[in-house]
Parts: C-alpha cells; sequence; structure tokens
C-alpha cells in the first residue's frame, strides 16, 4: 500500500464506508477518490497496518457518496465496473500495470506475467507485483485479481483472506471459473 504522506498533497476528505471485511477508508478531493484502505481484520491475521486519516483531511461524506454507493453494490454482488472518478498518482510504469488491472474482466483473473506482457513488458512480473502493491485504490482498481501463474494466492496488502474473499464474490456472482 502507497505511503499516505506522499499522496497527502492531494487529498483533502476522507469517509468510511462499512462493507462485509469491515470499515473501508475513502480517501480523495472534491472531484476524485484516491485512495481506499483496507480495514484491519477482524482477528488480527492481516499483514498490513490500516490507513488512518491524516490530521489535515476534514471528514466529508457527502464527497464520497458515489464511492460508498458503488463499494456497497459491489459487495453486495450487483455490481461489476465501478464508474467513480479516480486519481491515482504513480510512476508511468505503475499507472500502465493499474490501468492494465482495470482491463481484467470481473469475475476473471490474470497471473502477474500475463499482467507484465499486457503492458508490453513481459519479463517484468516482479515489478508489475510492486506496481499491484503500491496501488492505492484497491478493489476498485482490482489488483485482487491477480494471481501466482500456477493459481496460488500470492501477496496482497488487504491480506489472503480478504483476496479469496473478493475472488470467491465476483466468482460466485460472475458464476466463472477463476484461474
Amino acid at each position: 500500500m502507497r505511503d499516505l504522506k506522499k499522496t497527502s498533497d492531494h487529498i483533502t476528505h476522507y469517509d468510511y464506508v462499512d462493507t462485509p471485511i469491515g470499515e473501508m477508508l475513502i480517501a480523495g478531493c472534491k472531484n476524485y477518490v484516491r485512495f481506499v484502505s483496507f480495514p484491519e481484520a477482524p482477528d488480527g491475521s492481516v499483514g498490513h497496518t490500516p490507513r488512518q486519516p491524516l490530521d489535515i483531511w476534514q471528514r466529508g461524506g457527502d464527497m464520497f457518496a458515489q464511492a460508498k454507493q458503488e463499494l456497497s453494490e459491489y459487495f453486495a454482488g450487483k455490481r461489476t465496473e465501478f464508474t467513480v472518478p479516480l486519481k491515482p498518482e504513480g510512476t508511468d510504469f505503475q499507472m500502465s500495470a493499474w490501468r492494465a488491472l482495470q482491463e481484467i474482466p470481473y469475475g476473471e483473473t490474470r497471473s502477474y506475467g500475463q499482467q507484465a506482457a499486457l503492458i508490453g513488458n513481459p519479463k517484468a512480473s516482479r515489478a508489475v507485483g510492486g506496481a499491484n502493491n503500491a496501488n492505492p485504490i484497491p478493489v476498485i482498481i482490482p489488483c485482487h485479481r491477480v494471481i501466482g501463474a500456477s493459481g496460488t494466492m500470492t501477496g496482497f496488502g488487504g491480506g489472503i483472506p480478504t483476496k479469496e474473499f473478493l475472488l470467491d464474490l465476483e466468482g460466485r456472482v460472475a458464476g466463472t471459473r477463476l484461474l
């Protein structure tokens, strides 16, 4: 997950949305979602530290109404694509990796190697993994849809149980078989 201090210059507001995986932080500015963070797992097993809003951010629920609605619909199995305006920040490579993530259809998965090939750099699967780990807007930019070449669950900022939950939700709703 990204360091909030690196993106905080453009984040002015935040709010939370309740989901089946816990309360997720949404942050951004007037027109864009710039950051989403996973909650801490109820059993404390997640291998990450949930991000907290910075002191300079203001809580602004109305600003994130669309994002909250779309995430709620996604978790209810009623939404397969997001339309909320996003503005992630990253290197050119990261941005290309995140665009490629958005090309993975709902209910399907890709390997890191497949994603690297999709962005025109087939030998960059490790770099793709690093870019996916730096994804500032998980779930909406679906880094959970990338798995190991053998079909194994690999590292994920929200923890492997969350990744499995998201893939199960999408597979169950879409009626498709995951890799």
